[in-house]
């Protein structure tokens, strides 16, 4: 089979398509054949391998040459014990690897059945953005139904599907994009756009029970001065020259202030919250945006597309 390999970390030029052997199911598992997958900030870390990365990854070279957790396809065999699954069922999800044409899942974790009224492309898109905007509202800022959201960075993978989740949950949601993405961000349900080109919503006076920061592109000070004195900040995203200094920065400093507060976490791909994303595509509250679409020869130009305005899938 065909899957994107690398043998060092680096920039897309390291990225190869591959000839591998084909993955056999074991007990537990199912095999996928992959129909579309999608690129998320996650992967380009992962492939580049800044010191935060290769702690966990390998520090001289990356433990795995292969790359990709979201994926969408069909259930091609099951090995002995799985019984969700059949043979034929469309499904969806996480796991390591996924950027090739078969992939070996558990049949308990990282996979549940694809929403009936979405392509695979639409719902490759979903699982890291979709999950980390469920957890990080839902889990992470406990939102309540009438609070004021500000998702800053509501054009992007994560961003479009917190805007959606966030009104889906009851809130009041500001989003803050660039000119360009403002008609974007209104048709996915915001309340409010704030065009940061001609607007600091760090200035506007209006205060947020929420900022759900995935821009990274602000300091916990400006932050501060519109959050309510209960409020809670949830970074997602950080610089890429410097993503750990911002993160632990701003985490810090939400330690050290007084009612307010500030939290990072890592998304964790699970059951229970892919069939929770499934519920909210059918019920029609939770739609992928999607910017580019790729063939999988083309994956290192994929992870090269800069700022997308929702996600990049690759076709398999």
């Amino acid at each position: 089979m065909k899957a994107a390999t690398r043998t060092t970390y680096g920039p897309p030029d390291v990225l190869e398509l591959s000839e591998v052997e084909r993955p056999v199911p074991a007990d537990g598992e199912v095999l996928v054949r992959v129909r579309a997958v999608s690129v998320n900030p996650a992967d380009w870390y992962i492939l580049n391998g800044p010191l935060m990365v290769r702690i966990s990854s390998g520090l001289r070279a990356p433990k795995t040459n292969f790359l990709g957790t979201d994926y969408a396809g069909t259930v091609e065999a099951a090995g002995v014990g799985v019984k969700p699954f059949r043979v034929g069922d469309e499904v969806f999800g996480g796991r390591t690897g996924a950027f090739a044409e078969y992939v070996c899942v558990p049949h308990d974790r990282g996979i549940a059945l694809k929403p009936a009224n979405m392509s695979f492309e639409e719902a490759a898109a979903l699982p890291i953005a979709a999950i980390t905007a469920l957890q990080g509202l839902r889990d992470k800022a406990r939102l309540r139904s009438g609070q004021k959201v500000l998702v800053n960075g509501a054009s992007g993978g994560v961003g479009t599907y917190a805007v959606q989740i966030a009104k889906a949950l009851g809130a009041d949601v500001t989003g803050v994009c660039s000119t360009r993405n403002v008609e974007i961000a209104r048709s996915l349900g915001a309340d409010r756009v704030i065009d940061y080109t001609r607007e600091d919503f760090t200035s506007s006076g209006e205060r947020y029970d929420i900022i759900f920061d995935v821009a990274g592109n602000r300091s916990w000070s400006d932050c501060k001065r519109v959050l309510e004195p209960h409020g809670t900040l949830v970074v997602v995203g950080a610089p890429k020259s410097h993503p750990l200094r911002h993160v632990v920065g701003m985490v810090l400093a939400g330690r050290l202030s007084r009612g307010r507060t500030a939290s990072f976490f890592v998304a964790k791909i699970t059951h229970a919250d892919l069939d929770a994303l499934r519920e909210l595509v059918e019920s029609g509250k939770v739609r992928s945006v999607i910017d580019r679409r790729y063939e999988l020869d083309d994956i290192a130009d994929a992870y090269r597309y800069g700022h997308a305005q929702g996600k990049v899938v690759v076709t398999v």
